[in-house]
């Protein structure tokens, strides 16, 4: 469902593939009310994530999936799809982490990533960092989750394309 796509599969992508200007759309994953009971009771317990007769009279007006949760939902797709099998050197981090709307039981998340900037590293020459934007979307296609991603990835090794 990409409305563009990389040039080469995820075993063979590198820095070099990651272009800026580049939007990627992939997905989906659905929530159940199940799901989102357990990962709160686990991870955040707060009453509109884990009580759905409580949640009723809350402010969102019924239980929610936690924040946490669909950035959970959003790593497995940026794992699956967007990440680079062969050069994937990690994250130092996210900026500007949002939730914009509530994730309710039976919605279906997707992710849209657009490629902001590459840069090579000036003192590690076999690697660059790649920012990029990525928003999480649920079945209606509104945004219920913004942030902004960095990740190293290795350069192509000379003469492997």
């Amino acid at each position: 469902m990409a409305s563009s796509d990389f040039a080469v599969s995820s075993e063979k992508r590198y820095f070099e593939d990651y272009v800026p200007g580049l939007v990627l759309e992939y997905g989906t994953i659905s929530i159940s009310e199940a799901e989102i009971i357990d990962f709160a009771t686990r991870f955040d317990p707060q009453y509109f994530h884990i009580d759905p007769e409580a949640a009723k009279g809350g402010p969102y007006g019924g239980l929610i999936a936690s924040g946490w949760h669909t950035a959970a939902v959003m790593m497995r797709l940026v794992a699956d799809y967007y990440m680079s099998k062969v050069a994937s050197l990690g994250s130092p981090g996210i900026d500007e982490i949002r939730w914009t709307r509530p994730v309710r039981p039976g919605d279906s998340l997707s992710i849209r990533i657009s490629i902001l900037e590459g840069k090579r590293s000036t003192s590690k020459p076999d690697r660059g960092v790649v920012h990029a934007l990525v928003e999480v979307l649920n079945q209606k296609q509104e945004v219920v989750m913004t942030l902004k991603a960095m990740n190293i990835f290795r350069l192509r090794p000379h003469g492997n394309r």
